[in-house]
């Protein structure tokens, strides 16, 4: 499968596809011709790459869960569960940060409000 192919496969972007490739995200052959042909398996991996840059992890972090996947479920070693968890954990932190700032940000609207626009 070409990359226009794959593209069209997954709904992502050729760019995307070969900033993919350049990070080793993903694998392809080259043609003759220097053409790139890609597996039908990564198909479903550029869905999960995609699903995980949603989930706010970094191309880093996918490079590193990326192989835990490709074994079956009774060989994993709990490597891919402990980085989860490591970015549930970050996320987490993240939220109870912004959760703060939203606070600060609220109290000092209430603070210089004008007595008839108190905001709601």
């Amino acid at each position: 499968m070409r990359i226009g192919e794959l593209a069209e496969a997954t709904g992502v972007s050729a760019r995307s596809l070969r900033y993919y490739e350049e990070h080793g995200l993903i694998r392809s052959t080259r043609t003759s011709r220097g053409w790139r042909v890609f597996d039908e398996s990564m198909v479903d991996r550029v869905v999960m790459i995609q699903h995980l840059f949603a989930a706010g992890l970094s191309s880093l972090t996918i490079n590193e869960l990326l192989p835990c996947l490709e074994v079956p479920t009774e060989q994993r070693n709990g490597v891919m569960e402990e980085l989860l968890t490591q970015q549930v954990e970050r996320l987490e932190a993240r939220r109870r940060e912004l959760d703060r700032e939203l606070d600060t940000l609220h109290a000092l609207r209430q603070e210089v409000a004008l007595p008839d626009r108190q905001p709601g």
